[in-house]
């Protein structure tokens, strides 16, 4: 029986997270190795030491989907692009070319588009275009919860209003507020490598400007807006409701996705006391539920 063996580098400080979802994944084995050349120490009773950067090797049958999995992989690590993955045991093939040649610009909405650095959007003064490369898979629209909140803020009218993105991953959904005539848009996370993805994306668009980028220890008191987006897990929205709920100003639309089908209605029942007209749109095996803040 062959293997896939995939490795990720990672910061120590984002290395649980990328365990978690590996082990979520039914990796077979996951190994630990440092990146680079850091001295071996004698650990304490019951420490578990860790180097400055950690490459993750995991394991997998080699007849698992390798789209599939980098997909599902980025999902529950928005920041993970291409070239922080590699992968042994299928010769010849450059994943990353294999996302460029088939990752084609889409459309949200009525006005939102995101284009890779391979494509050149036409003329349109119409059209929001935010330029994103595959390989944030939880954050280019190619998953259905994406696209979800992506064609939510396409159908509002943002001109003027301040944008709150909780657990903004790579940032493209305060970027395409923007890009949809937002003045102002906040991102949320607490993953540090989040935040530089989102502030590196906000710059390649030209929006950088205009986005505020907080881990949740350094949000300022009373940050409320005009209009909320989490897309996140299920688990992470019902956990965080009445932090969300706070970030809402009255009146103020607000959108979750990260959800499957079959949470639906444990969600829904978190937010309906705070939240008027909640509504469920699903997409494949996702959901979006959407209301206004009573």
């Amino acid at each position: 029986m062959g293997w896939l063996e995939v490795s990720i580098e990672v910061e120590q400080r984002s290395l649980s997270r990328v365990e978690a979802a590996l082990e979520d994944l039914e990796a077979a084995s996951i190994t630990l190795l440092d990146a680079e050349d850091h001295p071996i120490l004698e650990p304490g009773p019951g420490e578990t030491p860790l180097w400055p950067q950690v490459t993750v090797r995991a394991l997998f049958h080699d007849h698992v989907d390798r789209i599939g999995l980098f997909d599902a992989l980025q999902i529950m690590v928005p920041w993970l692009t291409p070239e922080k993955i590699t992968a042994r045991g299928v010769a010849d093939e450059d994943w990353t070319r294999v996302w460029m040649d088939t990752f084609q610009p889409m459309q949200f909405g009525r006005r939102t588009w995101i284009y890779p650095s391979t494509s050149e959007p036409p003329a349109d003064s119409e059209a929001a275009i935010v330029r994103l490369d595959p390989g944030l898979a939880f954050g280019t629209g190619t998953h259905p919860t994406t696209a979800l909140c992506l064609a939510w803020l396409d159908g509002l009218e943002l001109r003027g209003k301040t944008v709150l993105d909780f657990g903004c991953g790579s940032g493209i959904l305060a970027i395409a507020a923007l890009k949809l005539g937002a003045a102002r848009a906040i991102g949320i996370d607490n993953d540090p490598q989040a935040i530089v993805a989102s502030r590196d994306n906000a710059e390649r668009n030209g929006v950088v400007e205009h986005l505020d980028l907080y881990l949740p220890d350094d949000v300022p008191a009373g940050l409320a807006a005009d209009v909320v987006v989490a897309n996140i897990l299920a688990g992470a929205l019902i956990a965080l409701q009445p932090t969300i709920t706070a970030h809402c100003r009255t009146n103020a639309p607000l959108a979750l996705s990260g959800i499957l089908a079959d949470q639906a209605d444990e969600v829904a029942a978190a937010y309906r006391a705070d939240f008027a007209d909640l509504a469920i749109t699903p997409q494949e095996d996702w959901v979006r539920i959407d209301g206004v803040r009573r």
